[in-house]
């Protein structure tokens, strides 16, 4: 039979946070003998610079393993004890841990995953494809926004012979099972690609039979890792093995076949997580105790932490104590030092201890062999008689516990506190117990009643301001509702009374004057459905024009829903799509030009080319208005002189336009946009009714208060207000961060990002009991500011703080690095066949690959990001690759937003317009950005009103949480400059701001949360 030896599978590098810098291969090599391991997993092979030391430093070995080179083995043993220096090299596996956070089924999910490559190759492939999803460079441990199944796939895709293994599955926080932010049960973690996992690590706040409770585990393998964050916490636990020492046999061994000898354990209750409790409030509970106040804190009068005992016992469909079908052999053992470290009366780390250690290693062997099989005689001889007994304990599990909570390690000692006198003299000098060991009393407070107030809120309840009067009949925007009824119907029945106005309106021109909020689309697919279904207008007789593709197809996604299979005989169109579609019919070997000059017409033209067309061919002009006697038009405030012309073509003035939008969201004047088409309408259509939208769907009553005010001094909207849909007296204030540098300001929104999602990691003290009860993930978190050069400062704090992130402007598709050559391959790639999105992906790699030419290749990274961004565009058109060329060439960078991406999104002002997210963050609150002034000019009046739209259009994209921020200085045009407030807070409320301090005070070094 082959030998027994021992695997730690879990560990890190120095370029992960919170660890050691000692972590090297080499010193990881010396305490891997030292503590008596055989095979170590390599840690953060993701990592830049950790694997380049990897490929340096390492060697092939047995089948799927590495060794160190020669000359560093030998370097290595003779810093040993000569009993060590003997024995076999560790060996080591390629590893890495990844955090993933992510939103499915309605929650925020953070799942910790190891994952094992069988060679270099294997774990560039796995590098690469992560390093297109997230920065792998900020942490070891990457954090990435990817679903778990996600990840699975693509480490399989990396190699049929890696495979992943859910770290810690019971950690409250971050892992799969946890009560926090994890799953009931392993499979429904990884889905359809669940028969894949055949292992579990249990981590360092369970053992195997408080897991054997739960049968659901019954079909995996149960191991143990230390999760080592320095070298010298290598072991604390680990897996035994009797199968060959090669990766593919200890893969076997994890997939049920014969090779697992069993596991090495931390007493459960040494774990940090495994009690439920408030550090804080000096709270440790049984799951019983917290259970009899529901949960909640008696000091803080906050929910409780719940720990892995909780959490086992709520999924346990086994009493305590049942033996599983597959459970192996485990041994419970506490560190060697920290049982000297115990004996001596001093920490672990000490100096004593260290060379009390030393003598017995050099003595007895390593740590493992001495704490697990050296004869206690010769531990006796070797250490005394204090060591032996305590080694008979730790045996025979003689240990009293003191459970860790709430991120506090738990200890666990072999001696109650009066048996051990001061250690002046020979350690003989101790009392043996008279009676058998007993646990030691707990300290704990004592359960209270649940409190009968509510937990102490930060925010206060903020009612919206007086409104303006309502409009006078001499205004433009006056509610037009002569002969205009509220319609009761089963399609209109979930609308409001004034979207049910506005949807069930008769033919003839139509203005919806809907603000932000106020369900704008809702209303206008509800429209469009209704003429169908209702009133017999044949859907093919409709056209609908959006600005964005995003918008477009958004439109027919609704009317899918409303309407069903006749709802794809609706045109729905962008004006660039409609007038290239258009021309088309008319030249059907048209192109769009990449650049000026050359072939084909440019983008800008193909409006102003149509409107010609049409003039000078009136026939096709009414051919055109008989295709569509009903034209609908989103964002009618954005129409610019050329589009504008163009529905005057299409609808006649008493014809049936139904034009929707909101004059004070009116920012793209720089575009040519002009909002005065808007403000004419009724002068422009015969008879035009008018309704206007106010009830808000979308933000908190805060938000909107202030959204209002700051609006107000430039409203084209006469007697502007916005009505919450639901007053939530909790709702939170609106956070004002007052920064000194834009690096603070870019701290700032990455620490609060930080908390918001309940700590991205274990490293830092998160008040995640501040967000209680909030399902904050990434991809509900966006970040805005007025000028693309303020985001290098902010992509770099949230990448160094290992949030994922996506950035988009306003820019077109085209015009980004890497677009056109990738475009231009795709054309040429005509044997091709599948999704466009398939396709995109072997034309990028055939572009990599190809030898360089005269003219040089073109670099991969860009490559890669321009398949990043077209992918979601990809997606959406299925197999239509010409519908795909012709987005590309229409479309913009926000038009490829990727909503479901598990990434904070950094959009500019303009690039959020008709987006909304749970929490936004507005960089740049300042006079200069907000408005935007150029050195040497003033902006006009009409430019400064169009800067507070473009203010209000920020603030209205919040729907519960909005963080305005500022910078004291700022580099602007060359140089450093004072700044001051945006003038348009000015007229917002200071009671809806909340004035925010600095995010991270400084604390103790033993208050802050340690690495699992």
């Amino acid at each position: 039979m082959p030998p027994v030896w021992t695997a730690d599978l879990h560990i890190h590098s120095r370029y992960s946070r919170a660890c050691s810098k000692d972590l090297d291969l080499p010193t990881l090599a010396w305490w891997a003998r030292r503590k008596g391991v055989a095979l170590l997993g390599t840690g953060d092979v993701t990592h830049p610079a950790w694997f380049e030391h990897l490929r340096e430093q390492l060697r092939e070995a047995e089948p799927g393993l590495f060794r160190l080179s020669p000359e560093v083995e030998r370097d290595v043993a003779q810093r040993l004890p000569a009993r060590l220096a003997a024995g076999e090299p560790a060996r080591f596996m390629l590893s890495s841990e990844i955090s993933t956070i992510y939103k499915r089924g309605d929650r925020t999910r953070k799942v910790h995953h190891l994952i094992y490559l069988p060679d270099l190759d294997a774990a560039q492939r796995f590098r690469d494809r992560l390093g297109r999803v997230g920065n792998l460079a900020s942490d070891g441990r990457p954090i990435l926004g990817l679903d778990s199944r996600d990840l699975l796939e693509i480490t399989l895709e990396a190699s049929p012979d890696a495979y992943l293994v859910p770290a810690h599955i019971w950690t409250p926080w971050f892992s799969a099972l946890g009560s926090k932010s994890g799953f009931d049960a392993i499979a429904d973690c990884y889905a359809d690609l669940a028969e894949h996992i055949t292992a579990v690590e249990t981590g360092l706040s369970s053992d195997p039979a408080m897991n054997h409770r739960v049968s659901s585990l019954d079909r995996y393998t149960l191991v143990s890792n230390s999760d080592a964050h320095s070298p010298q916490a290598l072991a604390r636990e680990a897996t035994r093995f009797d199968c060959a020492l090669d990766y593919f046999a200890l893969k076997a061994a994890l997939a049920g076949a014969p090779g697992l000898a069993g596991t090495i354990e931390f007493f459960p209750e040494e774990g940090k997580y495994h009690g439920d409790g408030h550090r804080d409030c000096g709270v440790n509970w049984t799951p019983a105790e917290s259970r009899a106040t529901g949960g909640i804190c008696p000091v803080c009068e906050r929910p409780l932490t719940i720990g892995v005992l909780a959490r086992v016992e709520a999924l346990a469909d086994r009493p305590d104590g049942t033996p599983a079908p597959n459970a192996r052999p485990v041994t419970h053992l506490v560190q060697l030092p920290e049982i000297v470290g115990e004996l001596e009366g001093v920490g672990p780390k000490t100096r004593t201890v260290e060379g009390r250690v030393n003598g017995l290693v050099a003595a007895l062997g390593s740590e493992l062999s001495i704490l697990m099989e050296a004869p206690l005689a010769e531990v006796t001889a070797a250490g005394g008689e204090l060591l032996g007994e305590a080694l008979r304990r730790l045996r025979a599990g003689q240990v009293h516990r003191v459970p860790g909570y709430d991120g506090e390690y738990g200890v666990i000692r072999l001696f109650e506190p009066g048996e051990l006198r001061p250690q002046d003299t020979a350690d003989t000098l101790f009392d043996l117990p008279a009676a058998p060991v007993t646990p030691a009393p707990r300290k704990a407070r004592a359960p209270k009643q649940a409190a009968s107030k509510p937990a102490v809120r930060r925010t206060k309840p903020v009612s919206a301001p007086p409104l303006p009067p309502e409009p006078s009949p001499h205004e433009p925007f006056e509610p037009m509702l002569a002969g205009m009824e509220e319609v009761g119907t089963g399609l209109l029945d979930r609308l409001d009374a004034m979207q049910r106005v506005a949807a069930s309106a008769p033919g003839g021109p139509l203005l919806i004057v809907a603000g932000p909020g106020t369900g704008k689309t809702r209303t206008l697919t509800h429209r469009l459905a209704y003429l169908c279904a209702e009133m017999n207008v044949y859907p093919e007789d409709c056209l609908a024009i959006t600005f964005t593709r995003r918008a477009a197809e958004e439109l027919r996604h609704r009317l899918r829903g409303l309407l069903g299979p006749v709802a794809e005989d609706v045109t729905v169109s962008t004006f660039h799509a409609l007038a290239l579609s258009l021309l088309r019919e008319q030249e059907p070997d048209l192109v769009v030009a990449d650049e000026p000059g050359g072939e084909g017409v440019l983008l800008d033209e193909l409006i102003p080319r149509l409107v010609a067309l049409l003039k000078a061919q009136p026939s096709l002009q009414d051919k055109l208005r008989s295709r569509w006697p009903w034209v609908f038009v989103d964002e009618y405030q954005d129409v610019d002189p050329d589009q504008y012309a163009l529905l005057r073509l299409l609808v006649p003035s008493d014809g049936n336009l139904c034009a929707i939008g909101d004059p004070d969201q009116a920012i793209y004047s720089f575009r040519g946009a002009d909002v005065s088409f808007f403000l004419q309408f009724s002068r422009d259509f015969v008879d035009a009714r008018v309704v206007r939208l106010t009830r808000n769907y979308r933000s908190s009553a805060p938000i909107l208060a202030a959204a209002v005010q700051a609006i107000a001094p430039s409203s084209l909207v006469p007697g502007r207000r916005l009505d919450p849909a639901k007053v939530d007296p909790e709702a939170a204030l609106i956070g004002q961060y007052a920064a000194s540098s834009p690096a603070d300001e870019a701290a700032f929104i990455a620490r609060k990002v930080d908390e918001l999602v309940g700590g991205v990691s274990h490293r830092t003290k998160a008040d995640v009991r501040g967000v209680t009860g909030t399902t904050v993930s990434f991809n509900d978190i966006a970040v805005l500011y007025r000028t693309d050069a303020q985001a290098a400062a902010i992509v770099d704090a949230l990448s160094r703080a290992g949030v994922p992130v996506q950035k988009r402007s306003h820019d077109r598709l085209r015009s980004r690095a890497g677009v056109n050559t990738l475009l231009a391959e795709l054309r040429l790639a005509t044997g091709l066949t599948g999704s466009v999105a398939a396709r995109l992906k072997l034309t990028a790699k055939v572009l990599i690959e190809r030898p360089a030419l005269g003219g040089g290749s073109p670099e991969p990274d860009e490559v890669w990001a321009a398949v990043d961004l077209l992918t979601p565009l990809a997606l959406r058109c299925g197999q239509d690759l010409q519908r795909f060329l012709g987005e590309v060439a229409t479309g913009a960078e926000v038009d490829a937003l990727d909503p479901r991406a598990e990434a904070v999104t950094l959009l500019t002002l303009h690039a959020a317009k008709g987006l909304e997210f749970p929490v936004v963050f507005l960089a740049g609150c300042e006079d200069g950005l907000l408005p935007l002034r150029f050195p040497g000019t003033a902006p006009t009046e009409a430019e400064v009103a169009e800067e507070r739209r473009l203010f209000f259009v920020g603030l209205t994209r919040a729907q519960r949480r909005l963080y305005l921020s500022h910078a004291a200085r700022r580099v602007r045009y060359g140089s450093e400059r004072d700044c001051r407030p945006t003038p348009f807070l000015a007229a917002v409320d200071a009671g809806l701001l909340e004035q925010l301090g600095d995010l991270t005070p400084r604390r103790p070094r033993d208050q802050q949360l340690r690495l699992i």
